[in-house]
């Protein structure tokens, strides 16, 4: 059961179906991003930080929320409703202003942490839930060794924000020296309305990126995406495999180089777009027992679709599990197995129509 502590926050955040799909532009290197001064360039008007955050003129003034918004779960989603919510009382822009890569990657190179979104993705998902501007703040270790004091004066007030949104574990600054009362501080001595909400919990639980991370490393991909409120989102590339799924007539399509975290070995109920067109898709991540092949990959079968996908960028949502990998005696068996993991994929599909 979703439940919020506090006034002002919703007490329920509606699953979204699936993402929009984005433009071929946008979605151009979607699993190979890497925030530059480039990232904003489009905009003819920008002023630009010593830490290249660039900040186009439709993002200043505005009411203003900062953090990692790793997968825009749950708890997210409901700051971004409060972040909304001020906006419009204020008439001003709502900006999220976000990091690449994690801090923790700089601050610990040796702890690998998977990301759950990449950039465009994650900007695609806050703009979705209430964002005018999200903002990429490129991670350094000059950022990092930022006091709470200097962060406060050279990253936010170039925002020149009229209010603030943060939950109540937001922490900045060097060796998180600042929290929301020191952010109180600052705000009020900058006349800048400061909004703290409190945390989202599930069954007792704040929701949080590392817990749904726990989940899709254990395989539950069903509460991951009750958790996020969303599909979760895989991208990668699609390259020639060794042509078994065909053989047995059930052709994949086979992704790799994806950069986000990839769920546990299983097969998964999913959906994807090609060419604005939906399909429900059975996946299989991991190895193929039944040939003695040990090698991971992630397998698609994309139902219903018919043509040449080899080298194009490929994004799949993940909507539920549907069991664990097994060795199969025989073809036949295993052929049956596979009819019945595209009847629950397309069933987990149509459940979202």
């Amino acid at each position: 059961m979703l439940v919020v502590s506090g006034d002002g926050v919703p007490l329920a955040v509606p699953v979204l179906r699936s993402l929009t799909p984005l433009s071929a532009a946008s979605f151009s290197r979607l699993t190979d991003y890497q925030p530059s001064a480039n990232y904003c360039s489009s905009h003819a008007d920008f002023a630009m930080t010593s830490f290249q955050l660039q900040v186009p003129s439709a993002a200043m003034g505005g009411v203003v929320t900062i953090g990692n918004f790793d997968g825009v779960h749950r708890g997210h989603q409901a700051m971004l409703s409060v972040v909304r919510e001020h906006a419009v009382k204020k008439d001003c822009p709502a900006v999220v202003v976000t990091f690449d890569p994690h801090p923790i990657t700089i601050l610990k190179p040796d702890v690998h942490l998977p990301r759950l979104s990449t950039i465009p993705v994650r900007s695609q998902l806050l703009k979705q839930h209430g964002a005018d501007e999200v903002i990429v703040l490129p991670v350094c270790k000059q950022l990092l060794n930022m006091t709470p004091e200097q962060f406060f004066q050279d990253v936010v007030a170039q925002l020149q924000p009229v209010g603030m949104v943060e939950g109540p574990d937001f922490r900045f600054g060097r060796d998180r020296a600042g929290d929301t009362t020191v952010l109180q501080t600052f705000c009020d001595s900058a006349d800048i309305d400061l909004k703290v909400i409190s945390a989202v919990c599930f069954s007792d639980r704040m929701i949080s990126s590392t817990q749904i991370r726990g989940l899709l490393s254990a395989g539950e991909v069903t509460a991951a995406v009750e958790l996020l409120g969303h599909p979760y989102s895989m991208a990668g590339f699609v390259r020639h495999g060794a042509g078994r799924g065909g053989g047995l007539g059930f052709p994949t399509a086979n992704l790799e180089d994806i950069n986000t975290l990839l769920p546990a070995n299983g097969v998964y109920g999913a959906e994807c777009v090609i060419d604005q067109q939906r399909y429900a898709v059975a996946v299989s991540i991991g190895p193929n027992p039944t040939f003695a092949d040990n090698s991971r990959k992630v397998e698609c079968h994309i139902i219903g679709f018919s043509g040449d996908l080899y080298e194009r960028e490929l994004r799949i949502d993940l909507l539920r599990h549907i069991r664990g990998l097994i060795s199969f005696p025989n073809l036949d068996t295993l052929k049956q197995q596979i009819r019945r993991d595209i009847a629950d994929s397309v069933a987990a599909f149509e459940a979202l129509q």
